[in-house]
């Protein structure tokens, strides 16, 4: 496998990096010692640095050799999960009630280590901006970047990001050529009927009945009102009624989630979803309001970017390690809103459950593969070596 020799060589700091982050998490928008330690490496490596963007965001920019102005970028997310670690080796959490078990402390390294080399070497001819972001863990750092002006501020042709998947074996790369990973957006239905006595039900107007008509007819939305080749979830998580065993409640309360990768199926499914509560309540006597929140769009690539990242990978990794056009994911990722601004792509790099099958993400036993920290950092490099070449 061809990692870079150069980035081979510091392995190890990279290691000791990753499991200071690791050790130390920050919740999103609250990075403040995450984003002081990347600034301040940066700018040792004499990246010119600007911070602030969407409050604890930070962008290193570099130039290399040639007199191109063409500009790629490469993000990597920064932020922790609000959850605790389960975890009892040495660089284990020491913020309690936040943890890193989604590897963004895996992939802050990667792109630093990136970074040192391409600062090193400069063996490019263009810019490159290096887009640490705050708050992807569902509060929208990567819109608040573009909010506050990411583009205008660091124009880029290109951009590219990476997530580490443990379903994937270490050092195997996965790219999709078009969606990768779902939509997630949130609703909730109130259900108003009538209360009263469980013993005397033909006095009341059941909303609990109702929710659960609705609950049942909801899941037809997917099963027989998606086209088959699409993909769609319509999951109800969380149920409230009632107080006690022998009260007919006013009011029930549905929760839930929808995953889309289209927009028209996002669309489709949002209205329905109201119309079908509605009318169901009112066959009951009832009512029915929906409250509907869009959350991240779908992080979809851009086919010829994602061509150019699959042959990198294949670079580094091996063309037999590099899966073309996977299943998506219905996770979500807010690396979807800069995908909308800009052609690039998003890859997955195999993790492997390198610690035990409870080795997954968003699990308390999580923590990244250190193993692979070289193959990203060489992706990263390799990438803008490859899209940025140094004139003969």
């Amino acid at each position: 496998m061809p990692i870079i020799n150069r980035i081979a060589d510091f392995h190890a700091d990279m290691t000791a990096w990753r499991r200071d982050i690791h050790a130390h998490p920050e919740l999103g928008y609250e990075e403040h010692r995450t984003s002081a330690l990347v600034a301040a490496k940066l700018a040792d490596w004499g990246i010119a640095v600007e911070r602030g963007l969407a409050g604890t965001g930070v962008v290193g920019t570099l130039t290399g050799h040639g007199g191109s102005t063409r500009a790629i970028g490469l993000r990597a997310d920064m932020d922790a999960l609000p959850m605790p670690e389960a975890n009892a080796f040495a660089h284990a959490s020491t913020n309690a009630g936040a943890m890193h078990a989604c590897g963004h402390d895996g992939h802050t390294t990667m792109l630093l280590g990136a970074a040192r080399y391409l600062a090193e070497t400069r063996n490019f001819d263009g810019v490159v901006h290096f887009i640490f972001q705050p708050a992807e863990e569902g509060r929208g750092g990567g819109r608040r970047m573009i909010e506050d002006g990411l583009f205008e501020r660091f124009d880029c042709e290109q951009v590219y990001g990476m997530h580490n998947w443990p379903d994937l074996p270490a050092n195997q790369m996965a790219v999709h050529p078009g969606p990768v990973m779902a939509a997630a957006d949130q609703f909730t239905i109130t259900v108003s009927g009538h209360g009263g006595h469980a013993a005397i039900p033909h006095r009341s107007i059941d909303p609990v009945l109702v929710a659960a008509h609705i609950v049942t007819a909801a899941q037809s939305l997917v099963s027989r009102g998606t086209d088959p080749a699409d993909s769609a979830v319509v999951s109800v998580t969380w149920v409230q009624a009632g107080t006690t065993y022998n009260v007919i409640p006013d009011e029930a309360k549905l929760h839930g989630t929808v995953r889309t990768f289209t927009e028209a199926t996002r669309n489709r499914i949002r209205e329905q979803l109201g119309r079908l509560a509605e009318n169901i309540a009112a066959g009951f006597g009832a009512t029915a309001v929906l409250e509907y929140r869009p959350g991240y769009p779908a992080t979809v690539n851009t086919e010829a970017e994602a061509r150019v990242a699959a042959g990198i990978a294949a670079k580094v990794v091996g063309e037999a390690n590099v899966t073309w056009a996977p299943n998506p994911s219905m996770a979500a990722e807010d690396f979807g809103y800069l995908l909308r601004e800009r052609p690039g792509a998003y890859v997955w790099l195999g993790h492997g459950a390198h610690t035990g099958p409870s080795c997954r993400l968003h699990n308390p036993h999580y923590d990244f593969n250190d193993d692979i920290l070289t193959t990203g950092a060489s992706y990263w490099a390799t990438l803008v070596e490859t899209i940025l070449p140094r004139s003969a």
